[in-house]
């Protein structure tokens, strides 16, 4: 009886010392990507730009595009840029929006009139489709 009583208790006690290897996580594939890291917020703070530096990078990038005869003006407020003229090109008004944005204003109001002349000659274009006669890849290239 005693060998048993033993038995039992050196095979509980062996059992008790013995613990299971810790689990790992296999190692990535190779084609993987590294995660990347969390934006930090001093990093977002050091991108923040004043309202005079928007502004100005506005203008600056105003004087070296195509649109710089436009005259358009602007007024940052609290990081929201107020964007005000008129225009005789459609495209001029989006142009303009995503120029601020890319100074840095964090949203634009974007109040530039463009012209009735410039709003017919563009559905006059849409309406007029594609300019260039359009061949499918099997016609006969020579035929021009």
């Amino acid at each position: 009886m005693f060998r048993i009583v033993f038995a039992l208790f050196a095979s509980t006690a062996c059992l008790a010392q013995v613990r299971p290897a810790p689990k790992t996580q296999p190692p990535p594939p190779a084609h993987a990507r590294p995660a990347k890291p969390a934006p930090q917020a001093s990093k977002a703070a050091a991108q923040t730009k004043s309202d005079a530096e928007i502004e100005r990078d506005f203008r600056e990038r105003l004087k070296r595009s195509k649109m710089s005869a436009s005259g358009f003006t602007i007024r940052v407020q609290g990081g929201v840029a107020t964007l005000e003229g008129s225009t005789d090109v459609v495209q001029h008004k989006g142009a303009a929006t995503r120029m601020a944005k890319a100074a840095g204003a964090r949203a634009v109001v974007n109040r530039i009139r463009v012209s009735d002349a410039a709003r017919a000659k563009s559905a006059e274009n849409l309406e007029q489709g594609r300019r260039r006669e359009q061949r499918t890849r099997s016609e006969d290239r020579a035929r021009r």
